[in-house]
């Protein structure tokens, strides 16, 4: 009898050595995260081997549940433990039943391929994508392009925690020698660009690093990398193309080498970062209206859908209305986006976090940071005589956040955001004004977005992958609207204790 996972047990002890540690805020509402400590670290570790590999027994098990065939795909990121914890993982899957096929390191978009390369249904890539170091964490899939939404996450939850595995065995490993090569000749066996771009391309010392200079080297651009060496201590920055530092990183090359464009890739890959010519750091949601407006040239009438975390120009700029583009809000998180691109079989979905996913004619639904590089580069390529910084300046001006962040414990974030959703549609009942102006919309798929009559807009919602919320505001107006209604969300939420600090702020 397999022995039930505990959130209790501590490091350098019998019990470590000898239970699953699995803390159950680590399934999250679309892939799994925990904190896996590192050496110097005073947090407890809230997962151990042994409980990866009682996640690897009910991974196979939900499998079996959902009818799907039990054949998976395994990667894993550049970590100093990732390796490890796939291992774990893969004999958990093994014990299971599962014919693993393991593409070693890799990038997510790299396993999500691999399931129609290989034609496995399943994948369980082994990430922690832009978290610090000490996390880790499992993106996974069995309808592909498809990923876990809640249901299935819940469900894994259940099937973990109360360890009731179908532990039929019978499974088997298969190495996959060099699958890198696939996948890159997947994305570059087309016409290359009609000229060298001059790119710099940003992997902060993560996974990225040892495949998207190869990749964009060979459609012909002419790379310049940045830390593109891997390093998993991440020795100047997070790869994180939402972090602030690794964007200054970037426009600081750009504005040395006198490149057309920096693009920044996150730890597992899936996300792109993007800094223009003139240095300027460019809000993924931004870039993803100067890219619609291109697809939608090319594709009158497209579908989009886009994050509630995005900008307010996916409705109102003038371009895609005269091209008939229509745009549909939805809740953030790649599982979402990905599962309404699928349902409403939009072209393409954005999220401000940077993750995109182009779907047929230009990808296969899933999130991949390469695929969004190159189609910056079309792009470009598309425009000549006109730069990135033109593009940008050609969209309607807008003053818009950064995504911040202000600490909340994993087991109160989704009550705080309760009580703020109900104490805005208070305020709106009782026609009180928000940060000065009267609220024309509140939009509740996901957390909270206020709308004030001037277009000035606020969102507050949990974080799905780590013990925070989530705020954006942006205005069409001025940066003082724009600030107004920052300290009028900040001021609901400091009704709350458990909102600590921000990351960063405005």
């Amino acid at each position: 009898m397999v022995q039930t996972p505990r959130s209790d047990i501590r490091p350098n002890t019998l019990e470590f050595e000898s239970f699953a540690l699995v803390k159950p805020t680590g399934f999250r509402e679309y892939d799994a995260r925990w904190w896996f400590g590192h050496p110097g670290s005073d947090t407890p570790p809230e997962l151990n081997l042994n409980g990866v590999q009682a996640l690897g027994m009910g991974i196979a098990t939900i499998l079996g549940e959902r009818g799907v065939d039990r054949r998976i795909v395994v990667g894993h990121d550049f970590r100093s433990y990732s390796a490890s914890i796939k291992m774990a993982l893969v004999t958990g899957l093994m014990a299971g039943g599962c014919e693993v096929h393991d593409i070693g390191l890799a990038l997510s978009p790299m396993a999500y391929f691999a399931q129609f390369d290989l034609d496995v249904p399943a994948v369980a890539m082994v990430t922690a994508s832009h978290n610090d170091n000490g996390w880790t964490g499992v993106k996974m899939g069995s309808d592909r392009p498809l990923t876990f939404g809640p249901d299935e996450m819940g469900r894994l939850k259940e099937i973990v925690l109360s360890a009731k595995f179908d532990l039929r065995g019978g499974g088997s490993y298969h190495p996959v020698e060099d699958f890198f090569e696939r996948y890159c000749a997947d994305l570059t066996e087309r016409a290359p660009l009609s000229r060298p771009i001059k790119v710099v391309a940003a992997c902060g010392n993560g996974t990225a690093g040892a495949f998207a200079p190869r990749v964009l080297e060979r459609l012909g651009a002419e790379v310049i990398p940045l830390d593109a060496e891997l390093d998993h201590t991440f020795p100047r920055y997070n790869p994180n193309p939402e972090d602030m530092k690794m964007l200054h990183a970037l426009r600081d090359k750009v504005l040395e080498t006198g490149a057309e464009v920096g693009l920044g890739f996150d730890g597992d890959g899936d996300r792109c970062g993007v800094v223009d010519n003139e240095g300027e750091e460019i809000f993924a949601d931004k870039v993803g209206v100067m890219l619609a407006r291109d697809i939608a040239a090319l594709h009158p009438n497209a579908q989009f859908v886009v994050d509630v975390k995005s900008t307010g120009l996916f409705k109102t700029d003038p371009v895609l209305q005269e091209l008939g583009a229509r745009t549909d809000y939805w809740k953030t998180g790649h599982s979402y986006i990905k599962r309404r691109v699928n349902e409403l079989q939009a072209i393409v979905g954005f999220e401000k976090s940077g993750h995109y996913f182009f779907n047929a004619p230009i990808g296969r639904g899933y999130d991949d940071g390469l695929v969004s590089g190159i189609a910056i580069l079309d792009m470009l390529d598309r425009n000549p005589g006109k730069s990135m910084a033109d593009l940008r300046r050609a969209l309607p001006k807008t003053w818009g956040s950064p995504t911040m962040s202000p600490k909340c414990a994993d087991e109160e974030k989704y009550g705080v955001v309760d009580k703020v959703v109900a104490r805005f549609k208070a305020m709106h009942q009782a026609g009180e004004a928000v940060g000065g102006h009267p609220v024309v919309d509140l939009v509740t798929v996901n957390g909270v977005r206020v709308v004030t009559d001037d277009g000035t807009w606020g969102l507050v919602r949990a974080s799905s992958n780590k013990p925070e919320l989530v705020v954006v505001v942006e205005s069409p107006v001025s940066e003082a609207r724009m600030r107004d209604m920052f300290h009028a969300v900040d001021a609901v939420l400091r009704e709350n204790p458990e909102v600590g600090a921000y990351n960063q702020t405005i």
